[in-house]
C-alpha cells in the first residue's frame, strides 16, 4: 500500500528541490525533505540523483490505431502498454482519425476501458474526421453526457480530408460539445485536426468571436500546420496544441518560438502516437508514410530543454499541468502535489526516463519494465 521515493530534486512541475515522495495507494501523501515513516512492507526506491516529476499527459494518441490513407494495408497498430510505459506516459486521451470504417467509436471506449484496468488513466473522444461525427448512442451530446471516458469530440477542419464544415455546423457541433459537459460534468473537449488548408483556424475564430460557445471548448491541435492563425487565438484565450511528430529538435524549435510570442498556459504537445503520419506533395498525392511515436513526447520535452535552453519547469508543463488544466483534472493529475494521484516519473542524470508510476503502481523500475499488458505486450 505504501511506496516511499527518497530522496529525489523534485519538480511539481515547480523546482523544490531535494524531497521525499510517500505514496499511499494511489495518491502522494505527503512530499517533504525528509519523511521518517516505516510501514510493514513498505518499498522504499532509493532515487539519489534522479529528478522526479509529474507523469506526462498526451491527449492526441491513436489507442486503436490510425493510418488507412494507403489503402487497408496501411491500417497501424493499436497501442501498446508497454510502449506508453517507456514513453512516460500515465494519462491519456484516444480518439479516431481519418478511418471511422474500420475504426469505431466502440472500439474505441472499450480499448479505453481495457487502458484504464491495465493502470493508464485514459479518456476518449467521440466523433472521427469527417460531419456529422459518428457516435456510440447516436448524439455526440449523448456520449459525452453519459459515457465515463468520453469528454468531447474530434473533428478535422482546414485539411483536404475533412467534411469542409461550414461556420454554422462548427457552432453546432461545439454546441453540442458543451451541452454534454454541462449534463455529464466534462471537459467539453472539440479537438479538431488542423491540416495545411488555406482556412487555418479563421473559421474557428470567427465562431468565437461572433457566438456565446466560450472559447475553451475549441481545441486546435497540429497548429504548427497554421502557426501565426495559432498564435493569435491562444492570445485570444484558446488552448494550441503542437504535435511531437518524429524530428524532436524542429519541434523543440517550433515550441521555442510558440513561447515566445504565445501565453505559456495555453500551449501543449501531444504525439499522435499509432496515427499515420502521411506526406503529401502539392496535389495532396500521397508520396510517403510515417507512423506516430510516443516517444517522440518526451523526445520533444527533452530537446526543448536539453538543445533550445528553455528551463525544465516551462517545458514540463507542456505535457502535465497545462494539459491537466484544459482538461478540468488539476492538481489531481499533472502536477506532484499531496494529494494528487501517485503518477510519477523518475529521470537519470541524463533526463532519460528511468522509472515511471501510474496510480501509485509501479510500471517501471530502473529502466526495467514491471507491468505487463493482458498479452504481455
Amino acid at each position: 500500500m505504501f511506496k516511499l521515493i527518497r530522496g529525489a530534486d523534485v519538480y511539481t512541475p515547480e523546482h523544490i528541490g531535494i524531497n521525499d515522495i510517500l505514496i499511499a495507494g494511489d495518491k502522494i501523501l505527503k512530499i517533504a525533505p525528509h519523511i521518517d515513516f516505516t510501514y510493514e512492507g513498505m518499498e522504499i526506491i532509493d532515487a539519489a540523483g534522479k529528478k522526479a516529476v509529474p507523469g506526462l499527459m498526451d491527449q492526441h494518441v491513436h489507442i486503436t490505431g490510425g493510418g488507412g490513407e494507403s489503402s487497408m494495408k496501411s491500417r497501424v497498430t493499436e497501442l501498446c502498454l508497454g510502449d506508453i510505459i517507456r514513453s512516460g506516459v500515465t494519462t491519456i486521451v484516444g480518439l479516431l482519425g481519418t478511418d471511422s470504417f474500420t475504426r469505431s467509436v466502440e472500439n474505441l471506449v472499450a480499448k479505453a476501458k481495457g487502458l484504464n484496468e491495465e493502470g493508464i488513466t485514459t479518456y476518449c473522444l467521440t466523433g472521427a474526421y469527417e460531419y456529422p461525427s459518428p457516435t456510440l448512442t447516436g448524439r455526440v451530446d449523448k456520449d459525452i453526457a453519459y459515457i465515463n471516458e468520453v469528454i468531447g469530440c474530434k473533428l478535422a477542419i482546414s485539411d483536404h480530408r475533412s467534411s469542409h464544415v461550414t461556420r454554422q455546423e462548427l457552432l453546432r457541433l461545439a454546441t453540442q460539445v458543451r451541452l454534454g459537459s454541462l449534463i455529464g460534468g466534462k471537459p467539453g473537449v472539440l479537438h479538431m485536426h488542423t491540416g495545411k488548408g488555406k482556412g487555418g483556424l479563421q473559421d474557428v475564430m470567427a465562431v468565437v468571436e461572433e457566438s456565446n460557445v466560450p472559447i475553451k471548448h475549441f481545441r486546435p491541435t497540429h497548429v504548427a500546420n497554421c502557426f501565426d492563425d495559432a498564435i493569435a487565438f491562444a492570445k485570444m484565450g484558446g488552448n494550441i496544441d503542437f504535435t511531437s511528430g518524429v524530428e524532436t529538435s524542429e519541434v523543440a524549435k517550433t515550441l521555442a518560438k510558440a513561447l515566445e510570442l504565445a501565453p505559456l498556459d495555453k500551449i501543449t504537445l501531444s504525439s499522435d502516437s499509432n496515427g499515420s503520419m502521411p506526406i503529401w506533395n502539392e496535389k495532396n498525392e500521397l508520396i510517403g508514410m510515417g507512423v506516430g511515436k510516443m516517444d517522440t513526447l518526451y523526445g520533444s520535452i527533452k530537446a526543448l530543454i536539453t538543445e533550445q535552453g528553455v528551463d525544465m519547469t516551462t517545458a514540463l508543463k507542456l505535457v502535465t499541468e497545462n494539459v491537466a488544466k484544459g482538461l478540468e483534472i488539476y492538481p489531481r493529475k499533472g502536477a506532484l502535489l499531496e494529494g494528487s494521484d501517485a503518477d510519477v516519473l523518475l529521470l537519470d542524470n541524463k533526463l532519460d526516463i528511468d522509472s515511471l508510476f501510474a496510480q501509485g503502481k509501479v510500471m517501471m523500475l530502473d529502466k526495467e519494465i514491471k507491468a505487463k499488458s493482458y498479452f504481455g505486450l
